[in-house]
């Protein structure tokens, strides 16, 4: 049975699911018992193990294979020993990699995704829809949509490197601390309906709408930390690494 430790009750089951992977010596491949069954064994609701689920699916640890169960992708600590996060790259040249590779990823996704690709999206969505109402400084369902649509192009080398990038996000103090700024919610909500347009370009296989709707996002994106960010800072990197965007010329 899960206790109250302070943390939101499917971040408990996601930490006791990493403790059991670890203390059973389970090996990557192995599938983890159902969702009902994790339920019943720490005495929480099926939705709270599905968003630990979801949670553990962010970090790399686990896959949902649809009709055949959860399966061990990795193990914890497994990837943070190489841990690519780097404290000397600034948020805004992290924004423009980000632009530069997730625009064109899109596009990519437009052609490629499924159905089941954009009810996982969705379900990404209702996460972050959850996170504003609550008021909480939860990015999790952020987070998993963007690698979402990596994975549904179904290369692993642009996933790998979306993750990559995730991975020098969580590592970025500069940007931890722009983030701990944002009072005004309606940033949140700015970011949630652009979600919105890449999943709507993307359900309507429109590769063109789904690489601007991502380029846009991450340009309101950038635009709402400049606003917060201290430009006196020496280590204030927002001048240096704004994006162009590329026009593609008709033949």
């Amino acid at each position: 049975m899960i206790t109250d430790t302070g943390k939101r009750r499917y971040q408990e089951v996601a930490e006791a699911l990493k403790k059991e992977m670890i203390d059973q010596s389970l090996s990557v491949g192995t599938r983890l018992r159902t969702e009902r069954q994790i339920a019943e064994d720490f005495d929480v609701s099926r939705s709270v193990v599905r968003e630990a689920i979801i949670m553990l699916e962010i970090e790399g640890l686990v896959s949902v294979r649809k009709g055949s169960g959860i399966y061990i992708e990795r193990l914890p600590n497994q990837s943070e020993k190489n841990a690519i996060a780097r404290s000397d790259i600034g948020p805004f040249e992290l924004l423009q990699a980000r632009q530069l590779l997730e625009s064109n990823i899109a596009a990519f996704a437009a052609t490629m995704v499924t159905k089941n690709d954009i009810q996982r999206m969705q379900e990404a969505l209702d996460m972050e829809i959850q996170a504003i109402d609550s008021g909480k400084a939860d990015y999790d369902g952020d987070e998993w949509f963007h690698r979402l649509i990596a994975e549904s192009t179904q290369n692993g080398v642009l996933i790998d490197m979306v993750n990559d990038m995730w991975r020098l996000r969580k590592g970025n103090q500069i940007w931890d601390g722009l983030h701990a700024r944002i009072f005004d919610e309606s940033y949140r909500q700015q970011w949630l309906d652009d979600h919105q347009q890449i999943l709507t370009a993307l359900n309507r296989k429109d590769p063109g709408k789904a690489r601007d709707a991502m380029w846009n996002h991450l340009e309101n994106v950038r635009n709402t930390l400049l606003v917060l960010s201290d430009v006196e800072d020496p280590k204030f990197d927002g001048d240096l690494f704004k994006t162009p965007k590329v026009v593609k010329l008709n033949k």
